[in-house]
């Protein structure tokens, strides 16, 4: 009997399960928010902030990032217009997954996290390249951006017993095996003063949902609609703003 190709054995596999699966799509998260993250340096000094408090009043809600600032004393109201800088990327000197990143990937990732801050920005503020006292400045930096396995990924998504194979990482570090994860970190400052407003630093992984588990980049994509909605739902809060969206994950 001739031997099975191993490639083909694993997409008959997935395309045979698939259909069966479909029954896990509904209510899922694309992506959670990891146990731990490792500050990059972008902010310079991290002494201002504090280990991020968790919620476990609402299902599926999470409250904030893992590390985070907010100035007691910043008045949100008086902010009408953002001056939304370049997003950049930003590897430390330790072993960052980045630097296994194309470049064309890089530029890529850069350019669509701030599409979707800028998205979901101007819904509530006027945008703007000039500083002013009305003019809260926005300084993005992606630290990690580690693409799934697409093959892995989906066969973890549907065969449980293979899930159990990777609970234990997913357990220690809020990362699902074979998913892909992203870190940044934000700071927003009045531009006037050079007071800092808040600071933030996060990392989010992808959960074991079959949403995009054929696009390698899905999960740190996510990633970035969550945190780019996440922001917009924070200063909507902080202004005291009505109809404030918690946005899901």
């Amino acid at each position: 009997m001739p031997k099975v190709n191993g490639k083909i054995k694993c997409r008959f596999m997935i395309g045979m399960l698939a259909p069966l699966a479909l029954v896990w799509l509904g209510g899922c998260a694309a992506t959670q928010e990891a146990r731990s993250v490792e500050k990059s340096g972008f902010l310079g000094n991290y002494a201002l902030l504090k280990e991020g408090q968790r919620s476990m009043v609402k299902e599926g809600s999470e409250d904030q990032a893992l590390w985070i600032y907010t100035n007691p004393d910043a008045d949100w109201r008086k902010y009408k217009k953002i001056q939304l800088d370049p997003v950049t990327l930003w590897m430390s000197q330790k072993d960052s997954q980045l630097k296994d990143v194309s470049v064309e990937d890089r530029q890529r990732l850069a350019a669509l996290f701030w599409s979707k801050l800028d998205e979901q920005l101007r819904k509530d503020y006027e945008m703007t390249s000039e500083p002013g006292p009305d003019v809260m400045q926005i300084q993005v930096a992606i630290t990690e951006a580690g693409d799934s396995n697409a093959t892995l990924d989906t066969v973890t998504s549907i065969i449980p017993q293979t899930r159990l194979l990777t609970g234990a990482k997913g357990i220690a570090t809020g990362v699902s095996g074979f998913a892909g994860s992203a870190s940044a970190e934000l700071k927003a400052t009045d531009t006037s003063t050079g007071t800092i407003l808040t600071a933030a630093v996060d990392r989010r992984g992808g959960t074991k949902s079959l949403r995009g588990v054929t696009n390698e980049w899905h999960d740190v994509e996510e990633a970035y609609r969550f945190w780019a909605e996440k922001l917009r739902y924070r200063l909507c809060q902080w202004r005291g703003g009505a109809g404030c969206v918690e946005p899901k994950a």
